[in-house]
């Protein structure tokens, strides 16, 4: 009781709670369980291929002979192995290129997904679905045909508009190899970007568009000062995806070396990855170079989450 009150002979009003803020701690609860399973199944598999790119580890191990410890040393014999930066220069070279291609095709399907009448725009989203949902290995059994250096349609057409193929092989020249896996990658990935970024036009809003038409604003105005800056965060995305998805690139490189190239030169970190630890038995270097490309990768996804840190602050 205060002095006052104590004087009046009244008691004390009674204190009320600070009411509790609720929900605080829910965002957390609800994360525990994803932030588990993504631990169970990305950490132990990312702890074994380090400790193993740090032991000589090969074929007799895998009998049951104990492994040594070797620590960096073989990350010093990848390092210094100038076949490891060829591959990694090419699988940078190509990956980049890939997503460029890939983002420009798809943002264009996307933008005539968004402009063409209904009845168009339900073929062409069909049309990519069945692109999309076709299994890799069907695909490229199909691609193989076409490009086949003896009977197949490729050559046969160029051939019979009168250009000298017959029996050209695609994929015995590297270049020539890299822009067939190059189109066979791109047509595989088309549809998912386009969908995505179809999906981010949809949120432009009309009255804005007709808004900047009435004052005189021309579609390459229109695009590049409102549609593009609205669904910016969806081409980061997108474009961040699709580069980590064009640097491993496995199956369709792997399964158009099967079909006749040479494999030290067409090489990607992917199939360079296999080449040492299924084909060598060296499973501590392809260890080492697959914590190499998770770096890698990390390094090249810094950039986007950096931006998005920069804009939760602001």
């Amino acid at each position: 009781m205060t002095t006052q009150n104590l004087v009046l002979g009244q008691a004390d009003p009674p204190r009320q709670a600070r009411p509790r803020k609720k929900g605080r701690s829910t965002p957390y609860l609800l994360v525990i369980p994803a932030c588990g399973i993504l631990i169970l199944a990305l950490g132990y598999p990312l702890v074994w291929q380090f400790i193993t790119s740090m032991q000589r580890f090969g074929l007799s191990q895998q009998f049951g002979q104990p492994p040594e410890f070797v620590w960096f040393d073989n990350y010093v014999t990848l390092f210094t192995d100038p076949y490891m930066w060829t591959v990694v220069a090419r699988s940078l070279a190509f990956c980049l290129v890939t997503a460029a291609v890939t983002m420009a095709i798809g943002t264009l399907m996307a933008l005539l997904m968004n402009a063409v009448h209904t009845a168009v725009r339900i073929t062409l989203q069909i049309s990519m679905l069945l692109a999309w949902a076709m299994p890799v290995v069907a695909a490229m059994t199909v691609w193989n045909w076409l490009i086949d250096w003896r009977r197949g349609v490729l050559n046969s057409v160029l051939t019979g508009i009168g250009l000298d193929f017959q029996n050209h092989n695609w994929l015995a020249d590297p270049l020539s190899f890299f822009v067939v896996a190059m189109v066979i990658v791109v047509w595989m990935s088309v549809p998912f970007v386009a969908f995505s970024i179809y999906a981010g036009l949809t949120q432009v809003s009309t009255e804005v568009l007709e808004a900047a038409q009435l004052d005189g604003a021309t579609l390459s105005q229109r695009l590049r000062f409102i549609i593009v800056p609205i669904i910016r965060p969806v081409l980061a995305i997108i474009l961040l995806l699709q580069v980590i998805w064009d640097l491993r690139v496995f199956t369709q490189i792997r399964l158009l070396q099967d079909v006749g190239s040479i494999a030290s030169e067409t090489n990607l970190l992917g199939t360079y990855i296999y080449q040492l630890g299924v084909g060598s038995s060296d499973f501590a270097m392809a260890s080492a170079v697959s914590i190499f490309v998770l770096v890698l990768t990390v390094a090249l996804s810094w950039f986007y989450v950096r931006s998005m840190l920069k804009e939760d602050e602001s």
